[in-house]
């Protein structure tokens, strides 16, 4: 069940958080694409926005470890807000050293475009982004933040009168009511709008003067309940919900905070995941009990399909010991087995009958073959399910480590197969000057590296006119980097295009937030502005000098 999000909600949590994190150090933060999740680590609290299909819940427990994964950010918590009458909620931080610069962690709660933006400094670069789209809106790192159209519905500060709330209804046919409050007035959703018109809301019952009222006094309570709220979680017909006020004709369960009452609706999906764990870790565990279990079944039908190597032996005993009446060209013969009793057997009529014998006795060996392997990886197999399974179960209850998860995640080809740890999508190296170099490991993963393992400032390479990894030197000085690391860096860049064989190649440079990527392109290709081209010649001893993995 997903959970519905309106402008009372969003307020009445920036409210909690607020009062919750304000003055908190935030450690780090990791966008999770493939499990579209945002997590953040502050110094007492982890904070967890999970905005997957079937979710939408944000939680907020006590402190854990940063995963190796996420990103270094050093920040104080200034304050949480909710602009009125919107979807956003805003984590106004700090960086505590060098350039106090602001930091601000933005939540987009709109209908179909949930997402999570990461911005730095004043102008609000974005830094990280979940979704690099967000309705119409390009949402790129090294862009300015581009915020979503501000609501214009009257009544967002709540200084909507009574007389104004009657002059909107009065005059509208009932059944056009929801629609009128839903366009025009502030603080109203498809949660709450059929309590404000009561029995108003129904196409046949337009509804007295005291009704309306009663509505209006509702909606002055829906436009004030964040500074104050009654936190419960209503029973609607699309299932549980939480929220910061209970309606009029709505069964509710009353919960000590909006947090609790969205955490208890998490709960109830059947799924909780902890607080410090990307939601793809988990789905990846999810992933290897159906894959062992899919295993599990095939080795089963193997085992069951095996052939029988006694029957197959004694076909081929049969086939030597009448061998004057098998002929070649049959596909078929009958032959009296050492019982008396008639048998037929199929034969490969392009083989000599001594061909046949030996295909069967082939058979026979395969039937021992598996019958003394199969149930050893069918044991295995079964063992790998419970495992995952008993590790699920922990999760829901907090008691598995993300060290216990990792290790467990399904081996894949951007997998560490020492360790199951899932790679980074680049390969790190380090220059002379001690600059960290990072070189894509592929075609479908230089633009996972471009766009959400850079800074905008870092220098990004690229082989020109030829296949390859894009390179990002990790630089944020206002001048150009040094040139024995630039040359390092392009060096790798040759090294890792098809030009690789060249003695010399041009390698074009430019900053990270002069790189974006078209529309529907395919992996890998981007648009380059204000590049400059550096000659390498693509020496291997650089690459085996510098790697550091």
């Amino acid at each position: 069940m997903t959970m519905t999000w309106d402008a009372p909600l969003v307020a009445a949590v920036a409210s909690e958080l607020d009062r919750s994190l304000r003055t908190e150090r935030l450690r780090a933060v990791h966008l999770d694409y493939h499990g579209s999740c945002a997590l953040l680590w502050f110094r007492d609290r982890t904070l967890a926005f999970r905005l997957g299909r079937d979710e939408g819940h944000v939680t907020l427990s006590g402190p854990s470890s940063p995963i190796e994964e996420a990103h270094t950010l050093a920040a104080t918590v200034e304050g949480v807000e909710a602009p009125p009458d919107d979807r956003l909620l805003l984590i106004r931080m700090r960086r505590p050293r060098g350039p106090r610069e602001t930091v601000l962690v933005i939540v987009e709660l709109m209908t179909n475009q949930w997402n999570v933006v990461v911005t730095r400094g004043e102008d609000r670069t974005v830094r990280h982004v979940l979704r690099e789209r967000g309705g119409d809106r390009p949402l790129q790192v090294g862009s300015p933040w581009c915020p979503p159209p501000a609501s214009d519905r009257e009544g967002r500060d709540g200084s909507l009168s009574r007389p104004h709330w009657h002059e909107l209804l009065d005059g509208v046919e009932p059944r056009h009511r929801r629609r009128t409050l839903l366009s025009t007035v502030a603080w109203t959703s498809s949660i709450n709008v059929g309590a404000l018109l009561g029995s108003a809301s129904h196409s046949d019952d337009p509804g007295t003067a005291t009704e309306l009222d009663g509505g209006y006094e509702l909606w002055r309570r829906v436009s004030t309940c964040f500074s104050d709220p009654e936190a419960v979680v209503l029973e609607r017909p699309g299932g549980p919900q939480p929220y910061p006020l209970p309606l009029p004709g709505v069964a509710v369960q009353p919960a000590a905070s909006v947090l609790e009452a969205i955490d208890r609706v998490r709960r109830s999906t059947g799924r909780v995941i902890p607080a410090g764990l990307p939601t793809s870790w988990v789905r990846g565990i999810e992933d290897r009990v159906r894959e062992t279990e899919a295993r599990v079944r095939a080795i089963e039908r193997q085992l069951e399909n095996a052939p029988d190597p006694t029957a197959a032996r004694a076909v081929g005993d049969l086939l030597l010991a009448r061998f004057g009446e098998v002929h070649r060209g049959r596909a078929k013969v009958v032959l009296t087995d050492f019982t008396g009793e008639p048998v037929e057997i199929d034969l490969d009529p392009t083989l000599e009958p001594q061909e046949n014998a030996s295909r069967w006795y082939d058979r026979a060996a395969r039937g021992e073959r598996a019958r003394q392997r199969l149930p050893k990886l069918l044991e295995a197999a079964r063992t790998d399910v419970r495992e995952a399974e008993a590790l699920l179960k922990r999760l829901e209850i907090g008691d598995a480590s993300a060290a216990e998860v990792r290790a467990m995640l399904p081996q894949r080809p951007e997998a560490s197969p020492a360790a199951g740890v899932p790679r980074l999508p680049y390969r790190r190296f380090r220059s002379s000057g001690g600059l960290e170099i990072r070189v894509g490991r592929g075609a479908r993963h230089n633009d996972d590296l471009t766009f959400h393992h850079s800074d905008p400032d870092d220098v990004w390479l690229h082989a020109r006119h030829a296949g390859g990894a894009h390179v990002v030197l990790r630089w944020s000085g206002a001048e150009s980097p040094p040139a024995r690391d630039l040359t390092e860096a392009a060096t790798l860049a040759a090294l890792h295009s098809k030009a690789r064989t060249s003695t010399s190649v041009p390698v074009d440079w430019t900053r990270r937030k002069h790189v974006r990527k078209p529309r529907n392109s395919p992996p890998g290709r981007v648009l380059v502005e204000r590049e400059r081209t550096v000659f390498v010649e693509p020496d291997p001893r650089v690459a085996e000098r510098l790697a550091e993995e």
